[in-house]
């Protein structure tokens, strides 16, 4: 069959100039027959996020990371975002029971921009607000073959967005999953904190998944599926950031979750191979907390239709999805200037077509190429002002095979969008020295960027905020004055833009363990903050000031300048590109197999204090050490896994002003399940702990307390 013979030649290609000449007609080198009593197979895994294009990991010209089906079976994440706790170089916080964000390779923050993630290709990232809601992936973890995490830039691919990194989440086929399953999840988790005895919460989540292969032709498959837990614990008292007078925590009616699913999706594949088509549908939903620069919001009925269609001719690729976003948002703190919470309402629709393509040229290039073109509609509120935006791009990459040690990927991809003025131009270059086929030593330089988000670009909206008098006179204690400050976008915002230079090792040690290694040293460029950006004057002093106008020219932090916006007591907050910032770190990972049933995995990252050219104030700064070890079994009647995560202190100053900045203390989160098989494998039954040493975790200043949680899962296929 064509379509089948070009992939295997890509794939041989892609494997090396011998596999290709062996499909050409040279004889390569003979291999000795495996040995009767090898060692087990460590199986190495085939990612397509690096390049578009499948190629084995070792061979990738980006450090990947790999989640596979039986990780995501065995954890005892609830979460999709947790999975990722363990992946190096990956900083994670969780601030509430559904808001998830998560960066590589620098400090993560309320709304993490800088990582696109992807399902099946299609974009996750919600451009309107520039982040991505973890919890709005439509498909239930039995439905995943695998998770590819790229560490680092990949706008040379992906385009805008992909400033840090790419998650791709890649669904089972309904061919794989022919079949039915069924999982029951229920817990509970301890709520009693040295601050507030709140009790137990709870959890509880079904799915169900109904595959077929009708024919060899035809393939379908149906999943549902819902997640609801109670919330967290509160942090109370005081912020700890030594302000005077102290800051209090805001105290505010604290929510858990729903997440309702559906997804579908079919498959035709045509006689002879001689092409592909894929259609699928489904939808998301969520409510509960997410934070923001200006404080919580309770999001409720937020959900995400979706449809795709695929298509695809050996090794030709054409694909178009839609999002529709909706749903509505109160600020729990953020209170209008008319006294009531701030009301965020939000439609979009995004309409997206892209095409690809893959060629070889003689023996030595693989020229891969493509681009696309995307639409949003938008309707938001506390953004009146923008309603739409076009975005188009293109990329080219040649995998060049200089010879069977030395290999060349050279790409670059330009993006035009409406909201900045010039083109943007992302280059990669990686050059990939092999000593042995298993072994990999890569030296690569990467440009990424990411787009202003419409909020960054059009948000118009004031809050009330509130300064506590003893700030001023010790004899005003505890007398609060409350003073409106305006929130405010810049049309005039650069794209945020990052450079990347690392060395990074892949391996493959006797067939059991891939091991890895990384330095990278980034500067980004054009960061892109909500900071302060006016301030109240003894000649413009907030409505009904009760004391004497000069005092706003003394109020801590004093102005040094004739010009001085701020410090004092706020009047605006804008979005602003403020200079660069200089990240460099090291990762080290082995992941491999002990026995055929035992896997082990061990990794350490280590990120260093960011260095900005301004205000060290304005930016958080991240852990700087984390560790992760653990281990997984599965053989017989028997599986289960344990695992430790240790990470650093941080600080955390994102969340309007200096009172509210603040660090978290490090800690140790120690993960477990074990489960049992029954009936022929058809029914497994698994008992799951996180943080089983009931550790009181805070991943940042703003977020929710999580300790032990206890859960059960039931398991059914037929």
């Amino acid at each position: 069959m064509k379509a089948r013979r070009l992939v295997l030649l890509i794939a041989l290609a892609l494997a090396g100039p011998t596999a290709v000449f062996a499909q050409a007609g040279s004889q390569p080198p003979q291999q000795p027959p495996p040995k009767p009593d090898a060692p087990p197979v460590y199986e190495e895994q085939v990612v397509v996020t690096a390049s578009k294009v499948e190629q084995q990991l070792v061979n990738a010209p980006a450090t990947v990371s790999v989640v596979t089906s039986d990780v995501i079976q065995s954890t005892p994440a609830t979460n999709y975002a947790e999975l990722f706790r363990s992946v190096p170089g990956v900083n994670l916080t969780q601030t509430s029971a559904r808001d998830f964000n998560i960066t590589m390779r620098g400090a993560t923050s309320t709304l993490a921009t800088s990582t696109l993630a992807l399902l099946d290709g299609r974009s996750l990232y919600l451009d309107f607000f520039g982040f991505v809601a973890w919890d709005l992936l439509p498909v239930n973890p039995n439905e995943l073959r695998q998770i590819e995490v790229i560490r680092g830039p990949a706008s040379a691919v992906w385009g805008a967005n992909a400033m840090n990194g790419v998650v791709n989440f890649i669904s089972k086929t309904p061919r794989e999953l022919n079949g039915n399953s069924a999982t029951i999840t229920f817990g509970s988790f301890d709520r009693d904190t040295k601050g507030e005895q709140l009790g137990s919460g709870s959890l509880f989540g079904i799915n169900a998944t109904h595959a077929r292969a009708v024919n060899d032709r035809w393939a379908y498959k149906i999943s549902a599926g819902g997640y609801t837990q109670d919330a967290f614990a509160r942090p109370t008292g005081v912020i700890p950031n030594g302000a005077v007078p102290p800051t209090p925590y805001p105290n505010f009616a604290n929510q858990g979750t729903t997440q309702p699913k559906f997804d579908t999706r079919i498959d035709f594949d045509a006689p002879e191979g001689k092409y592909k088509l894929v259609f699928a549908a489904g939808y998301a939903g969520t409510d509960g907390i997410f934070h923001t620069g200006i404080g919580p919001f309770d999001g409720t009925g937020v959900g995400v239709g979706y449809g795709t269609m695929r298509y695809t001719r050996n090794a030709l690729k054409v694909s178009f999805f839609t999002n529709l976003l909706n749903g509505d948002a109160s600020g729990l703190l953020a209170i209008g200037v008319d006294g009531k919470p701030i009301l965020f309402k939000f439609n979009t629709q995004t309409y997206d077509v892209e095409l690809g393509n893959i060629n070889t040229v003689g023996t030595r290039n693989v020229i891969s190429y493509g681009g696309n073109l995307r639409f949003n509609s938008f309707d938001l509120s506390i953004a009146p002002r923008g309603d739409n935006r076009t975005e188009m791009g293109g990329y080219i990459q040649d995998e060049f095979f200089l010879n069977n040690h030395v290999r060349l990927s050279l790409g670059a991809r330009i993006d035009k969008f409406d909201n900045i003025e010039d083109p943007v131009f992302s280059p990669r270059a990686t050059l990939i020295l092999k000593p042995a086929a298993d072994h990999a030593l890569r030296v690569s330089f990467n440009k990424a960027f990411r787009s202003p988000s419409l909020i960054n670009n059009y948000l118009e909206t004031a809050i009330v905020n509130q300064l506590n008098l003893g700030a001023i006179n010790p004899a005003l204690n505890g007398v609060n004055y409350n003073f409106p400050v305006r929130a405010i976008g810049n049309e005039s915002l650069k794209e945020e833009s990052t450079q990347s230079f690392e060395v990074g090792y892949t391996g493959i040690v006797r067939n059991r363990a891939t091991v890895s290694a990384a330095v990278y040293f980034t500067t980004n460029h054009d960061e892109i903050f909500f900071t302060q950006t006016g301030r109240y004057r003894a000649t413009t002093p907030p409505p009904a000031w009760p004391l004497p106008a000069v005092v706003l020219e003394l109020l801590p932090p004093a102005c040094t300048t004739a010009v001085c916006t701020t410090g004092g007591l706020p009047s605006e907050f804008s979005y602003r590109n403020l200079g660069t910032v200089k990240n460099r770190g090291v990762e080290l990972g082995v992941d491999g197999a002990v026995t055929q049933a035992l896997n082990v995995f061990a990794n350490y990252s280590f990120q260093a204090e960011p260095e900005p050219d301004f205000a060290l104030s304005e930016v958080n700064l991240p852990p700087q050490n984390r560790f992760n070890v653990g281990m997984s079994y599965n053989q017989g009647h028997f599986l289960g896994n344990v695992s430790v995560s240790y990470v650093g202190d941080a600080v955390w100053q994102d969340v309007l002003d200096a009172r509210f900045s603040g660090p978290t203390e490090a800690f140790t989160q120690v993960n477990g399940a074990f489960g049992v098989k029954f009936a022929g494998d058809k029914v497994t039954a698994t008992i799951k702990g996180i943080n089983l040493t009931n550790e009181e975790i805070q991943s940042h200043v703003f977020g929710d307390i999580v300790k032990r949680q206890v859960i059960g899962e039931l398991r059914v296929t037929f």
